[in-house]
């Protein structure tokens, strides 16, 4: 069975509550705060702690037993001061993995400088995401993993039916790699050289930006 974290979600906007309703659906145990009772009583019945706290405090995240936590997730919506003052109090407490929500390219800036682990743009990316798939037919999903590289969702054209991964050395001609293969409900994690792709089918893609738009210029 795959292992089950514990998560630390601090903030309960649109994003946060997302994330808490998400983790507790794939069966993680899920500490909830914010300062807003409203907030945290939103979310009594759904994550598996709630508490109403001042996530600044360091001898508040402390007496929560915040370092016990794999992952703890920043998403305080406009109060950027909050989400740095406790993005710092995080990192000094020594927390492996505290991802947070920016704001804008200035609230990202000083977070990458403090030490958060991951930054995301949730508005940004979704737009992105959204752009993309308005952009290209074949495009199904987009997810930016940096600049340079992401994971694309491709469906299969007719061009490639019936054709093996062998047959379509996509990684030698075009240095992308498919990293599963979904056919119908079924997903096939690392396929194997001579599966077959059916038209239809839903391949996953990861590499460079540039190398991906070729495969799918070139062989789709």
């Amino acid at each position: 069975m795959p292992k089950k974290n514990q998560f630390a979600i601090i903030g309960l906007g649109r994003f946060g509550g997302s994330v808490c309703k998400e983790l507790i659906k794939l069966g993680h145990e899920v500490l909830v705060m914010d300062n807003r009772e409203h907030k945290v009583n939103e979310y009594a019945n759904i994550a598996t702690h709630s508490v109403v706290a001042d996530s600044t405090d360091e001898k508040t995240l402390k007496s929560l037993g915040i370092r016990n936590f794999d992952y703890v997730i920043v998403s305080i919506g406009d109060d950027i001061q909050a989400s740095i003052l406790t993005t710092l109090v995080l990192k000094e407490l020594e927390i492996s993995q505290v991802w947070v929500k920016a704001k804008n390219d200035y609230h990202h800036k000083v977070l990458a400088k403090i030490g958060a682990d991951m930054i995301v743009h949730p508005e940004k990316d979704m737009g992105r995401r959204i752009a993309q798939q308005l952009s290209d037919e074949k495009v199904i999903d987009y997810i930016e993993l940096s600049d340079r590289y992401s994971i694309v969702e491709l469906i299969a054209t007719t061009k490639l039916r019936g054709k093996t991964l062998i047959d379509l050395d996509i990684r030698a001609k075009f240095g992308v790699t498919i990293l599963a293969v979904k056919k119908g409900e079924e997903m096939d994690i690392s396929p194997m050289p001579d599966t077959k792709i059916d038209e239809g089918d839903l391949l996953i893609v990861i590499g460079e930006n540039k190398d991906i738009k070729r495969f799918e210029d070139q062989a789709m």
